[in-house]
């Protein structure tokens, strides 16, 4: 019997240090968690620094220039969020990467006129093609997981395709999407830069951010000088697009048809892409004449 009064007495014993040593554990593990949520703060800062790199200067009054606000959530775990300054940093990189030419930054579909043109067939044109993009823009989500982008072209330079090129882009970096604007012939360059030994940006790097890019825009397709070298380039930055259904919009002054590059890379285009010809006119002098005389008018006070 007291052997069995022994037992009964030492088992709630028992069990109260082993709910003790439970807890010790959890609070450890709790503890051990808190240390990895700040170590994956930190690191996550560090990998954001190229596009935060001004939020020390400013010193915001709600992060200190970190990027990140701590926070207690309702079960006393400590987490960190996301600093206003921090997400209007990255969107200011964002811009940047998209590379939109300065003269084009302030350019809006809403804009895009068709009176600037002073053909009646060129006015119908036009209108086709702004009906189309309006369209396109709309409905972006679904052309977007579908991987169709756009092909504007006309046999004439200045007939308003980089305008609506940019102009689209402009839109969809609003609406939060990764975008990058590249000239044709620069492209190429840039892959030859790569070349130069002091040049810390490997071709492989530049073709991989070319291919995976959200929403590609090259401008002025065809106008560079095509080689078999060239050829291969742009078929591995096309057909990489095609495959993982990447939205390319493409201009030129040529019609797919007439375009210089083989049938591999025509083709793919072909398929991910709705063709929008453009007007046979030149706008960039109306539009230099409009502001010509918008100046005039303004000296003499008009």
């Amino acid at each position: 019997l007291r052997e069995l009064n022994t037992r009964a007495t030492m088992q709630p014993l028992k069990v109260g240090q082993e709910r003790r040593a439970k807890v010790e554990e959890m609070q450890k593990e709790t503890a051990s968690l808190l240390e990895k949520l700040k170590t994956i703060r930190t690191q996550s800062y560090q990998c954001s620094k190229e596009q935060t790199s001004n939020l020390q200067d400013s010193k915001c009054p709600h992060c200190d220039g970190t990027g990140w606000i701590m926070r207690i959530d309702e079960n006393g775990m400590e987490f960190c969020k996301s600093c206003e300054c921090r997400n209007a940093a990255i969107e200011k990189a964002k811009l940047k990467f998209a590379d939109i030419p300065e003269h084009f930054k302030d350019m809006k579909l809403e804009n895009f006129s068709a009176g600037v043109y002073q053909k009646e067939e060129s006015k119908g044109i036009i209108r086709l093609v702004c009906s189309a993009v309006k369209e396109y823009v709309e409905s972006f989500s679904e052309y977007y997981d579908q991987g169709i982008g756009l092909y504007m072209y006309s046999n004439t330079r200045g007939s308003g395709k980089t305008r609506m090129a940019v102009s689209i882009a402009n839109k969809l970096l609003e609406n939060k999407y990764k975008v990058k604007f590249a000239i044709s012939t620069t492209i190429i360059n840039e892959i030859k830069n790569t070349w130069n030994k002091e040049n810390k940006y490997s071709e492989s790097k530049l073709l991989n951010d070319l291919s995976t890019v959200d929403i590609l825009i090259i401008d002025d397709f065809g106008t560079e000088k095509i080689s078999d070298w060239v050829n291969d380039k742009y078929y591995y930055i096309i057909n990489e697009r095609y495959i993982n259904k990447k939205v390319t919009i493409f201009t030129s002054n040529d019609s797919l048809q007439d375009v210089n590059y083989d049938s591999r890379i025509t083709n793919r285009i072909l398929e991910k892409t709705l063709e929008l010809r453009f007007p046979e006119e030149s706008i960039r002098e109306h539009i230099a004449r409009k502001n010509n005389e918008d100046i005039i008018k303004k000296i003499k006070g008009e």
